[in-house]
């Protein structure tokens, strides 16, 4: 069988718990896949075949032992702004819509969801289903197919997650379950309590009286954990506190309005201070810049001239900071962005940061999604230490980089002294080896004892040990026996583990 994970609101724990229960499951030699309908988030994976889905379907892929793959998240929504979010189905890149219009089409994207979720099913014979949000949305009942329209076309078994940290969990859980359609209510049959802090048992009569308002059991009450597992979107980022780094190296992220992947910088924050820093913040004092990834390069670049960004970078060059962007980031350092209409509305030139001498030109509806290894081959003490690294593209527009050297064999560009260099490799900074090599030059440079990251095994979105701690964690504190209840190990062998 299946189980369906909703939540009382966005960012209780769906995605961790759906993480959990894949790797419960495989730990016990049960098949399983993970499933989202519909997701909305600017963090987003690219599987082995150049499918782009959520991240978070990724790591829950990863933590089921299997492959990503395009069926765990046929629709993944990308803001764009303004109201516009790119819609991409199965996988590939669909259409750029408003969002009234995007709701026009609910009976044909809910029919791929469900033909997408029977795939799954077939093949693993289990299936573990996120939905999106907050359950209870009553002016979207009739066009969500995330949560609602899909529980009512699949009839599974729903475990509701609410979130005790922020305060109101009986609320919550109350008002969720009294306003979820009556033909989708009975169909919960069990309510986690997640991220509470402190001792759980002193919680036993808060469960007791849970229970007999909603008539619904309580299956387990789990603490806050804090698991290195890549963020799924940019909620995550208001999270984020100061970790107490061994290297006192202290690294600006541009918070741009329209971000993605930021967890292209996660391994960085647990070995050095990882600032974002908002479009008017100050740059200076910091040891080195990035310019992540972004939605659309033309109007985050808007945003940060607006706020004199590119002084201030141009001031940090002369310093000697090491500036690097990463996809729409390495778009915005160069000297001009030449936009056809696909990243704006307002067709025209743009000049970006003439930081380095390329020139990206946006000139049709192409999306580059692939997964890349390569080697390190740009000048510069941090480029020459890298050595080879993984990590996926997902990009539109081609740049060009003229007479300078290219930062990786056959991608991105550097400057001849290797501070300033640009790439599209996602998940860059994911490797090891190029955290070392940035740390190490950027320690020296400030006097200070840097200790080398150790190789993990299994990247970062893949490494065992983080999916085995999560899912041990779970199990102490949920009921294991009445969740196994609703899955079957009699099914398809296991692929990919």
């Amino acid at each position: 069988m299946s189980l369906i994970v909703l939540g009382t609101a966005s960012h209780v724990g769906k995605s961790m718990t759906v993480a959990a229960l894949c790797r419960a499951l495989y730990r016990r030699g049960i098949p399983v896949a993970p499933f989202k309908s519909q997701n909305m988030s600017l963090n987003s994976y690219v599987t082995a075949d150049g499918s782009e889905i959520g991240i978070a379907q990724a790591v829950q892929a990863f933590a089921a032992g299997i492959e990503p793959e395009a069926e765990m998240n046929p629709i993944l929504l990308k803001p764009k702004g303004d109201s516009v979010s790119q819609v991409v189905l199965l996988g590939r890149p669909y259409k750029d819509v408003q969002i009234r219009d995007y709701y026009r089409e609910t009976d044909t994207l809910l029919a791929e969801a469900v033909a997408a979720f029977e795939r799954l099913r077939n093949r693993f014979g289990n299936v573990v289903i996120e939905g999106a949000g907050g359950a209870a949305e009553v002016n979207l009942y009739d066009r969500d197919i995330a949560n609602i329209r899909l529980a009512r076309s699949l009839r599974l078994p729903i475990v509701l997650v609410a979130d005790i940290e922020r305060g109101g969990v009986f609320a919550q859980v109350y008002g969720t379950l009294a306003l979820l359609p009556e033909d989708v209510r009975p169909l919960v049959v069990g309510v986690i309590v997640n991220k509470f802090r402190g001792d759980p048992e002193l919680f036993a009569p808060g469960v007791e009286k849970l229970e007999e308002l909603t008539g619904v059991p309580v299956l387990g009450v789990v603490p806050f954990a804090d698991i290195p597992l890549p963020s799924e979107d940019s909620l995550s980022i208001a999270d984020k506190g100061q970790r107490a780094a061994a290297c006192p190296v202290r690294i600006a992220v541009l918070r741009l309005p329209r971000i993605s992947n930021f967890t292209d910088f996660e391994l960085l924050e647990e070995h050095a201070t990882v600032d974002y820093v908002p479009p008017g913040g100050s740059l200076s004092g910091y040891d080195c810049i990035i310019l992540p990834g972004t939605k659309n390069t033309v109007e985050d670049l808007t945003v940060l001239n607006r706020h004199g960004v590119g002084e201030e970078l141009r001031l940090a060059r002369e310093r000697g900071v090491p500036i690097i962007g990463i996809c729409g980031g390495y778009q915005m350092l160069g000297n001009r962005i030449v936009d056809s209409g696909i990243e704006s509305e307002n067709p025209a030139d743009y000049p970006g940061f003439g930081l380095l001498d390329v020139v990206t030109a946006f000139t049709g509806y192409h999306k580059t999604t692939v997964q890349v290894r390569r080697r390190a081959t740009g000048p510069g003490p941090i480029l020459t230490a890298m050595g080879v690294v993984e990590g996926y593209e997902i990009h539109m527009g081609e740049t060009e980089h003229g007479e300078l050297p290219e930062a990786f064999a056959g991608e991105g560009a550097a400057t001849p002294d290797g501070l300033v260099f640009g790439t599209y490799m996602h998940g860059l900074f994911q490797n090891p080896g190029a955290v070392n090599a940035l740390l190490a030059h950027l320690a020296g440079r400030r006097g200070v004892a840097f200790e080398p990251v150790a190789e993990a095994g299994g990247g970062a979105l893949g490494a065992a040990a983080s999916y085995d701690d999560l899912a041990r964690h779970f199990e102490e504190h949920v009921d294991m026996e009445a969740i196994l209840a609703y899955f079957t190990d009699a099914t398809v062998r296991r692929t990919g583990a």
